[in-house]
């Protein structure tokens, strides 16, 4: 077995594809199923949220649901450029682009207006912003969610904003930042249900699994982004 010599420039590919483990019938199958439930974890999550706060009843209502929504949106738009699992995998690449983008216009509306209704609650309720937490990590994720966005723009208009030269390595740096992002909203989840508001409405055994629950996307998107971009060495015999 020898090492053949590195080529100048970094090739981004799956971990384990040269050593055969995608052709390992188990590791394929274990991958798809853990896609797949990510999947039923997210929407599951987002339908039980929307039922407990129970829209309509007040402005703070509306925040808890847009929220779960935003993140929702976020998970799909990340795994349906999974190779397991993924609902959209008859798509083309520039298919799942395009419905990557939708979903990412859907979260910055979800997010905006989750926003606004935390805000107006808290101005008719004559309330501190800004006191806990969940709301300042939540401030950071949202903004770090528009730079990406930015960052996905610039991806879109490469040769009109003179980019076209460093787009592979703006791709990596955007997939990198997506996972920031995207464990951001999981740790501003995950303190939400440390809220008086969550724990009055979610109690005992129930409560630790909702705690628990969000980090499984969160690890499924994570494997997802670093197997397809992390560097690696390539053996041949």
């Amino acid at each position: 077995m020898a090492a053949t010599s590195m080529p100048s420039d970094v090739e981004y590919s799956p971990v384990g594809e040269g050593l055969g483990m995608r052709d390992f019938w188990l590791y394929v199958w274990l991958r798809r199923a853990a896609v797949i439930a990510a999947h039923i974890t997210g929407l599951g999550l987002t339908i039980i949220i929307s039922l407990l706060s129970r829209p309509g009843t007040s402005l703070f209502s509306w925040h808890p649901m847009c929220m779960s929504f935003y993140c929702l949106c976020m998970t799909e738009g990340i795994l349906l450029f999974s190779a397991e699992g993924s609902p959209f995998c008859f798509k083309s690449r520039k298919g799942k682009v395009r419905l990557h983008w939708f979903c990412q216009a859907l979260v910055l509306i979800a997010s905006a207006t989750g926003l606004s209704f935390m805000v107006a609650s808290k101005n008719v309720s004559e309330r501190a912003h800004l006191t806990t937490w969940h709301s300042l990590l939540g401030i950071c994720t949202m903004a770090t969610t528009v730079l990406q966005a930015v960052c996905g723009i610039c991806m879109i208009f490469p040769k009109l904003l003179c980019l076209s030269s460093s787009l592979p390595k703006l791709k990596l740096y955007h997939a990198t930042c997506g996972l920031v992002v995207y464990l951001l909203a999981t740790v501003t989840v995950v303190l939400a249900m440390f809220s008086d508001w969550f724990q009055a409405t979610v109690r005992g055994v129930t409560w630790w699994v909702f705690l628990l629950l969000p980090f499984f996307p969160a690890l499924v998107v994570m494997n997802q982004i670093t197997n397809a971009y992390l560097p690696r060495k390539k053996l041949t015999s």
